[in-house]
């Protein structure tokens, strides 16, 4: 397929915070990445602008647009990734990290790859939510062994605890979700987000937002508007999908949004219809037994 974009937007904010930890770059118009830093002063920008600038130069010096962008592709690349990084294995930058979030536009469709809690978003205005990329959280990981329910994951306090985080120097590297997109169409948006554009902004007011008929400018205007006085560095980017042109054999292409596990909308318990307007069945789920002690354990084991 060939898909046509509207030039791509980017917000890339300080927010409240004494220095930026988020890096955002772009390739071609084909890759599209944001990293959000942790680790304090000096330590969360190198390690998000190290993993920003080294998959830009790998995808320079190694990607033919003419051929297929595979897997083993994206693996080579954040290979080299996580080598740039691993310069930084000595002293207190050793303790730094960053999330990553990936978007590659090919003739094969869109890959989207994730590690950590910043987002990746497929909405189509008018349809809704397509696809959203799932949390690398400490509460996923509570709710998926049933210590919690999924109304508590939404709304603990420990939600942005992450489980997996690009680290200089370990031993286990932690690899990302990744997830083959071809059902696109003219008009859908990938949106790209760090946790901190998610402050004050639900999935219900970003879908009224893309899905008005205000421009790019307009609603990337809007973004910024929403986030101006968040405490967190903010940073997105804004990708329209301007046309998409099937051509042979792409009736091959698998879409996987709507049954990978990485795809946060498939986690949604199970809501039984009983067929009665006054009941509503949902699928029982376990209590947290002792919440507290299970994040104490967690976050030992990491």
């Amino acid at each position: 397929m060939k898909i046509s974009l509207y030039p791509p937007l980017s917000i890339h904010e300080i927010g409240q915070r004494p220095n930026q930890e988020d890096s955002i770059a772009q390739w071609d118009n084909r890759l599209f990445v944001l990293c959000d830093g942790m680790g304090g002063h000096e330590k969360g920008e190198v390690a998000s602008q190290t993993v920003c600038e080294s998959l830009v130069t790998w995808f320079k010096e190694h990607v033919n647009t003419e051929e297929p962008f595979t897997n083993t592709n994206l693996h080579e690349a954040l290979e080299y990734a996580y080598t740039q990084l691993d310069q930084y294995t000595d002293g207190e930058l050793k303790r730094m990290g960053t999330t990553l979030t990936l978007l590659y536009i090919g003739g094969e469709g869109i890959i989207a790859a994730h590690i950590g809690d910043s987002r990746i978003y497929h909405i189509r205005p008018g349809k809704g939510l397509l696809y959203q990329s799932r949390d690398h959280s400490l509460v996923f990981e509570l709710y998926q062994s049933g210590e919690i329910t999924y109304e508590e994951m939404l709304s603990s306090p420990q939600k942005n605890i992450i489980t997996r985080a690009m680290q200089p120097g370990v031993e286990n590297r932690m690899r990302p979700d990744v997830i083959h997109i071809t059902d696109i169409t003219s008009g859908d948006y990938f949106y790209m987000c760090s946790d901190g554009m998610l402050e004050q902004m639900t999935n219900d007011e970003l879908l009224t937002l893309f899905s008005s008929e205000k421009t790019d400018e307009e609603k990337c205007q809007q973004l910024k508007d929403a986030t101006a006085h968040n405490q967190d560095n903010h940073s997105a980017w804004l990708i329209h999908i301007k046309d998409v042109v099937k051509e042979e054999g792409d009736e091959k292409l698998e879409n996987e949004e709507s049954t990978s596990r990485c795809n946060a909308l498939n986690i949604i318990p199970e809501v039984i219809d009983t067929n009665k307007d006054d009941v509503v069945i949902v699928k029982e789920e376990k209590k947290a037994k002792t919440l507290l002690q299970k994040i104490k354990d967690v976050l030992l084991s990491l």
